[in-house]
C-alpha cells in the first residue's frame, strides 16, 4: 500500500505540474518564481511611475489600457488616491492651480470573490501651470504613421501657446500638410530598424515612401553613416534640440505572435537604444521622451478593416502591451541619463476615440449600429488625448529645470 500510494503521488505531480516550453520545443517545468509572478500579478498591470497632470488638462488612466485581459468588465477597479474620479472604465482628474504636488496612487483589482488579485502603485505629480512659462524650447518628435498625420504635434503646439509655454519650435524635414511650424520626422509604416538602418539618396525629401532615414548620410567613403550634428545643422542651426520624443511600435510588432513577439521587440529595442545614443553622444542634455505604445481599438470590427486585416484584437493588444511591459524594464529608470518614459497608453480612450462608422447590424435589418473601423491609428480626439499626455510630460521636464 505505502509503494502504491507514493506511485500515486507522484504521477499526480507529474500530471499537474505546470510547464513551460523551451526554445527547442521541449517542455520544462515552471519554476517555483514563475507561479507566484502570475499568481501575484495575472492581469500583467502598467501603471507608469509617475502620471504626469497639468492644472485645466484632463489626465485619466483607462483600466483596459494598464492591464491585460479579454474582458476587463470581469473585474473591480479600485483607485485609492485623494485626486480625481473613479468611474466605470477609468479614473479621471482635472486639477486646478491649487493641487499642486505629488500624491500617492494605487490600483487594485478585485475578482468576483472581492478579492485583490492584482495592485501596482504610482505617484501623481500635478506640474504648475507656470512651468517652463515664456522659455524658447525646441523639439524633434520621430515616428510612424501615428506621427505623421500631425495631428497631436499640431495639438502640443497649440497648448504650447494657451498655456504660455514653453514655447515651442518643432524642427524636422518633414511637413506632410505643409502646416506653418509643424514639421517632425514621422512617416507611415516605419519602424526603428527603418530609422536607425535605411539609407536612401532622397532621405529629407521626395515623397515619404521613397525616403531614406532623414539621420543617415553618406560620408566620405560613400558609406551611409548615423550623422546627428549634421541633421542638426541643417535643420536647427546646428544645435541639438532640447528635447526628441520617440513614437514607435505599432509596425515594428504588429503582426507578432506569442513565438515571435519577443524576438520583434528585442530587434525594436536595440534598435530604440542605437537612435538614443545617436542624439547623446552629439547632445547628452537633450531630454529624450520614449513614448510608450498606445493600445488598439477597443473591439474586433476595428481589425477587420483594410486597418486591421491579418491581425486579431486581441493577439495585437497583447504585443503592444508586452512593448510597454519590455520598454518600461529597459528605459524605465534612467531620467539620470535624459531618458524618459512618457505615459501616453494610459491617457486613450479607445472605445470612443477611434473612428467608427454607422452601418446596418446585418443585410436583413434596417437597424444601424456604430462599428469601429480603424484598428490602430485613433481620430482626431484621440490624437488630442496623447498630445495632452506629451505636453504633461514636456511641462514636468520644464518644471525640473526651473527646480535647478
Amino acid at each position: 500500500m505505502k509503494t502504491r500510494f507514493t506511485f500515486s503521488m507522484l504521477l499526480a505531480l507529474i500530471l499537474f505540474t505546470p510547464v513551460q516550453l523551451t526554445s527547442a520545443g521541449e517542455e520544462k517545468p515552471q519554476t517555483e518564481s514563475d507561479i507566484k509572478t502570475e499568481a501575484k500579478d495575472p492581469l500583467r498591470l502598467v501603471l507608469p511611475p509617475i502620471i504626469y497632470a497639468v492644472p485645466g488638462i484632463e489626465t485619466s488612466v483607462y483600466f483596459d489600457n494598464v492591464s491585460l485581459s479579454i474582458n476587463p468588465a470581469n473585474y473591480v477597479f479600485d483607485v485609492h488616491c485623494n485626486r480625481g474620479h473613479l468611474q466605470q472604465e477609468r479614473w479621471t482628474y482635472t486639477p486646478d492651480e491649487k493641487e499642486i504636488g505629488d500624491y500617492k496612487f494605487t490600483l487594485n483589482v478585485i475578482d468576483q470573490n472581492n478579492e485583490i488579485i492584482a495592485s501596482q502603485d504610482s505617484r501623481l505629480r500635478v506640474v504648475p501651470t507656470a512651468a517652463g512659462k515664456d522659455k524658447p524650447v525646441s523639439i524633434l518628435m520621430i515616428g510612424d504613421s501615428l506621427t505623421h498625420n500631425s495631428i497631436y504635434p499640431r495639438h502640443v503646439r497649440q497648448l504650447s501657446q494657451n498655456f504660455q509655454g514653453p514655447h515651442l519650435k518643432l524642427i524636422g524635414s518633414h511637413n506632410p500638410n505643409k502646416e506653418d511650424g509643424v514639421q517632425h520626422e514621422g512617416y507611415g509604416g516605419w519602424t526603428a530598424v527603418r530609422f536607425a538602418t535605411h539609407f536612401n539618396d532622397n532621405a529629407r525629401q521626395g515623397h515619404y515612401r521613397e525616403r531614406g532615414s532623414p539621420f543617415l548620410y553618406a560620408g566620405e567613403d560613400g558609406k551611409p553613416k548615423l550623422d546627428f550634428p549634421r541633421y542638426c545643422k541643417e535643420f536647427n542651426d546646428g544645435k541639438a534640440p532640447d528635447l526628441v520624443t520617440i513614437f514607435l511600435g505599432p509596425n515594428d510588432v504588429y503582426s507578432a505572435t506569442d513565438e515571435t513577439i519577443g524576438e520583434r521587440t528585442d530587434t525594436m529595442m536595440n534598435h530604440l537604444e542605437i537612435l538614443v545614443k545617436m542624439i547623446h553622444d552629439f547632445s547628452p542634455k537633450t531630454r529624450i521622451g520614449l513614448m510608450l505604445p498606445v493600445p488598439p481599438a477597443a473591439t474586433q470590427d476595428a481589425f477587420g478593416t483594410t486597418n486591421g486585416r491579418g491581425q486579431t484584437r486581441w493577439q495585437y493588444k497583447r504585443n503592444q502591451h508586452y512593448v510597454v511591459e519590455q520598454m518600461s524594464k529597459k528605459f524605465g529608470d534612467q531620467t539620470d541619463q535624459q531618458i524618459f518614459l512618457v505615459p501616453t497608453h494610459i491617457n486613450l480612450d479607445c472605445a470612443h476615440n477611434y473612428p467608427a462608422v454607422k452601418v446596418p447590424w446585418n443585410a436583413q435589418t434596417t437597424e444601424d449600429t456604430l462599428r469601429q473601423n480603424n484598428a490602430v491609428h485613433p481620430a482626431a480626439s484621440g490624437y488630442q488625448q496623447i498630445g495632452d499626455s506629451m505636453f504633461c510630460w514636456i511641462k514636468e521636464v520644464s518644471n525640473q529645470d526651473k527646480a535647478k
